[in-house]
């Protein structure tokens, strides 16, 4: 079963809230940074692999000789 944490949807939410954060903030909080971005390179990692995946498995359900 996949916990929540490993879901596409869990982990794009973290990347938009930590853009939106950067994104919004008045002054820089240097402290918060590092974390922010070790954890959006997780959350990242785990939207990737997701797409990938899912790629792999349209590609495997469709035919490629579909008219377009």
């Amino acid at each position: 079963m996949t916990q929540e944490s490993d879901t596409f949807k869990a982990n794009y939410a973290i990347l938009k809230e930590i853009a939106e954060t950067l994104r919004t903030q008045k002054e820089p909080d240097i402290d918060a940074l590092i974390p922010m971005v070790d954890q959006a390179l997780a959350a990242y990692k785990v939207c990737k692999d997701r797409l990938t995946a899912v790629k792999a498995a349209f590609g495997e359900r469709l035919p490629e000789d579909i008219p377009k």
